[in-house]
């Protein structure tokens, strides 16, 4: 068979699944065997193989457009220190170097080089959010990243085979968590042993002595199907902006996206410079989300690999919140980068018929809370996490999803395991009523959750996540904005800050997610389903009468007359 024949074709596509499903059976030996519950249940986390020249070949079904696409640039910066000559078997590599490919310091990158009847053929790599890094914890509160925990260059964990235990035990010194992280560690480097098991037995099984030609194939058939899918786009110049409660103060974003034949060029020009505290985002982490929004309308079909990727070029100032410099604090870096899906969209609105999908609550609330931090006590001494999520735009044709984290695809993780593994329990956790965007399809309901201490002690909880207090997820083409955030303690204290804040014994923490914005007219929306929703407790009656022009009783009775009339004759 020669390249060109169309059996080789076929070939070549069969050898491309099998190698997607080389990376996703990687991706779920980590998930089966990572320790910390952000990576175990929540699925923060990510695996890819590579090519010898560092460029991304196929990535996990499993993971976080956050991750994947941060990797997707990490390995080359591997090479460029460990050169292949000098890769051996059984070595293995990591960082957290949020500028080189993880965006903050509590993701670790894992590279693991392939070898075949002794010989060098592919790289495997995998990253996942640890549950401690040391330093202030999971908080924006820190200044420069020498105060967010420990920092690990590009170095060997395993040097041909052997674990490089002076780094190991230097990691678990600096860190709460030291059994979770180094587990965390170890299922990152036994994932990547999967993976390149797996591969050497699929190279075994097609009689391949190199993926090369394959990687070729890959990244041509990637790279013109992206072209011809920026193609459908209309050439021009779009801009939007958009506005985020910030830390110290409100963050504009500014973008221009470019589209021009074979490629669109975004850029973030004019945006705010960067906060003093950690909500900056790194610009491996910006280009992975701005991608990540244009490659959700334009190409979701399209495989996710350095072809693909290349067509779409980033642009930001240095020194701006999404491009920020060395020693810029970073670990909430997620509070702006999730959010960049939704400008993208807003300039993407402007050139696809029929517009695209409203604003969403966007970035994740982590709940980070640990108690008993005082010096010497070690009663009720705990660190964890939890991730609640608010409401997804409404779409052009559908609503918005109901609490569900968009863009970054993470899974809640069940309030059974954070209860068993910590003092906190959780009284409320529910969607919560009249804070989808109204619209003729409304936004994603929020959750609201409820969590206090049964041990009757204090704890601390950072706010370093919660955003759109003031700015809620706007809607679309006539669509209405979904519900503010708030969050603050059951007894009536409302906090405002990205802070920590303290919940005292007896008190509970009351977090409100923001609600996904609507998209058209309210007043075009059908009136049974709204009756149907005024029926299941999430629109109340007033705001379904002021909100959509339907008068309805409780139990979902339409009030026909009354709704027509409010309507101006709409039905």
């Amino acid at each position: 068979m020669t390249v060109g024949d169309p059996l080789a074709q076929i070939h070549m596509q069969v050898m491309w699944n099998r190698l997607i499903s080389v990376v996703e059976e990687q991706a779920q030996a980590l998930l089966r065997t990572a320790f910390g519950s952000v990576a175990r249940e929540a699925g923060d986390l990510s695996a890819g193989v590579y090519d010898l020249k560092g460029r991304m070949l196929a990535q996990a079904v499993t993971g976080t457009p956050g991750h994947v696409n941060t990797m997707a640039v990490a390995v080359q910066h591997f090479i460029d220190r460990f050169p292949l000559a000098d890769m051996k078997e059984g070595d293995v590599y990591t960082t957290n170097d949020p500028w080189l490919g993880t965006g903050h310091l509590f993701d670790f990158v894992m590279v693991t080089p392939a070898f075949l009847d002794g010989r060098l053929v592919a790289l495997l790599a995998s990253t996942c959010h640890l549950v401690d890094v040391g330093g202030r914890g999971f908080t924006a509160d820190a200044r420069s990243i020498y105060e967010e925990g420990i920092f690990i260059p590009h170095m060997r964990l395993f040097d041909q085979g052997r674990l490089n235990e002076p780094l190991m035990d230097l990691i678990a010194n600096n860190v709460r968590e030291p059994i979770e992280v180094k587990g965390d560690l170890l299922a990152l480097v036994s994932c990547n042993d999967t993976g390149c098991r797996r591969l050497v037995g699929m190279m075994g099984e097609f009689n391949l002595l190199t993926i090369d030609d394959l990687a070729d194939h890959i990244l041509v058939n990637s790279r013109k199907a992206m072209i011809e899918a920026i193609r459908r786009v209309p050439n021009g110049i779009y801009d939007a902006q958009m506005t985020l409660d910030g830390y110290e103060e409100p963050v504009r974003l500014k973008l221009r996206m470019t589209v021009e034949d074979e490629r669109i060029v975004l850029d973030y020009g004019g945006s705010s410079l960067a906060s003093g505290y950690g909500i900056n985002s790194p610009k491996c982490y910006s280009d992975a989300y701005s991608i990540f929004g244009l490659k959700c309308i334009i190409g979701p079909e399209i495989p996710n690999n350095a072809g693909s990727l290349g067509p779409m070029i980033v642009e930001a100032d240095a020194g701006s919140i999404v491009h920020p410099q060395r020693p810029s604090p970073v670990t909430a870096r997620h509070v702006v980068g999730q959010m960049l899906p939704d400008i993208v969209f807003g300039c993407l609105d402007q050139a696809i018929e029929g517009g695209v999908q409203a604003e969403s609550a966007g970035s994740i609330w982590v709940l980070a809370a640990s108690g008993g931090a005082r010096v010497g006590n070690t009663e009720g001494r705990f660190n964890t996490m939890s991730v609640c999520v608010g409401g997804v735009g409404a779409r052009p044709t559908k609503n918005g999803l109901n609490s569900t984290a968009f863009p970054s695809g993470v899974g809640a993780i069940p309030v059974e395991v954070t209860e068993a593994g910590s003092p906190l329990v959780f009284r409320r956790r529910e969607l919560l009523p009249d804070s989808a965007g109204p619209g003729k399809y409304r936004g994603g309901f929020a959750q609201v959750v409820e969590v206090e201490s049964r041990a009757g002690l204090p704890f601390t909880v950072s706010a370093a996540t919660f955003d759109r207090l003031q700015n809620p997820a706007r809607g679309r083409h006539g669509g209405k904005p979904g519900s503010p955030g708030a969050f603050g303690l059951v007894g009536g204290e409302v906090f405002h800050t990205k802070a920590v804040h303290t919940v005292p014994p007896g008190d509970r923490l009351r977090a409100q997610l923001p609600g996904g914005g609507g998209f058209g007219d309210p007043f075009a929306r059908d009136a049974h389903e709204v009756a149907d929703e005024v029926k299941a407790g999430l629109v109340s009656v007033a705001a379904a009468r002021a909100s959509y022009g339907v008068v309805v009783t409780e139990d979902g009775e339409i009030d026909a007359t009354g709704t027509q009339a409010l309507r101006g004759g709409q039905s």
